[in-house]
């Protein structure tokens, strides 16, 4: 079910142009675009057509306000049409500014309050594991100032120490945490068992080995570092 058909970045960010319609998008947004089309293309198993198989693997984005970038990616790859871009936002858009999975195919969870997604990771990883669903594999891609927030602590220990070897978080670490942590931000994963990679949030290579890169044991964390200030 792996999307393999490579993103084209212009046509990504001319799709990003329809989704900003004269608006400035921040690093907020542009940080997201190399690690979406690398999940997208070479990582995710799951298509517009299995968006609904018990067995996809599932994508949560858990920095909703950078939905932007998540909206053209899906119209890159099908997901949805890509007029539904023009006016995102508006009263009468299925796109608002945070995602909502009851409109929007291929979105899994409705964001928005920052240290969400994370949680609900572990759930929907748990919930995999008990049905016996050895082969999905969850992926949460959350900010690192979302780790300023107490709840994905108690979601990182969890997993942890329940071994949810089914369980990969993306960190995006523009350097916006109020207080950082010595050795980086892997090191508070690392800390409660999870295995570790960081890496250059924009090279493609270096994302895809450190996506791929679990051990099917244990919880994975991949750090993408992102500071040029896009």
């Amino acid at each position: 079910m792996t999307t393999t058909t490579a993103t084209d970045p212009a046509v990504l960010e001319a799709l990003l142009d329809r989704v900003r319609a004269g608006r400035e998008f921040g690093a907020n947004v542009h940080s997201t675009l190399d690690v979406l089309q690398v999940l997208y293309d070479r990582v995710l198993r799951i298509t517009p057509a299995s968006v609904d198989d018990p067995d996809r693997d599932r994508f949560l984005l858990s920095k909703g306000h950078a939905v932007a970038g998540y909206y053209a990616l899906l119209a890159a790859k099908g997901f949805i049409p890509v007029t539904w871009l023009d006016g995102q936002g508006g009263p009468e858009s299925r796109l608002g500014d945070h995602p909502d999975r009851t409109l929007v195919p291929g979105v899994e969870i409705g964001s928005g309050s920052l240290g969400h997604g994370l949680g609900l990771g572990v759930g929907t990883a748990l919930g995999l594991r008990a049905q016996g669903r050895t082969d999905p594999r969850v992926y949460v891609l959350l900010g690192d100032a979302e780790l300023d927030e107490g709840s994905n602590h108690e979601a990182i220990a969890y997993a942890g120490a329940t071994e949810l070897g089914n369980l990969t978080a993306i960190v995006l670490d523009n350097r916006s945490a109020s207080h950082g942590w010595p050795g980086g931000a892997a090191s508070r994963f690392t800390v409660n068992g999870w295995t570790a990679a960081t890496v250059d949030g924009r090279d493609h290579t270096a994302l895809h080995l450190a996506l791929t890169g679990h051990d099917h044991h244990r919880p994975h964390v991949v750090v993408a570092v992102v500071t040029d200030g896009e």
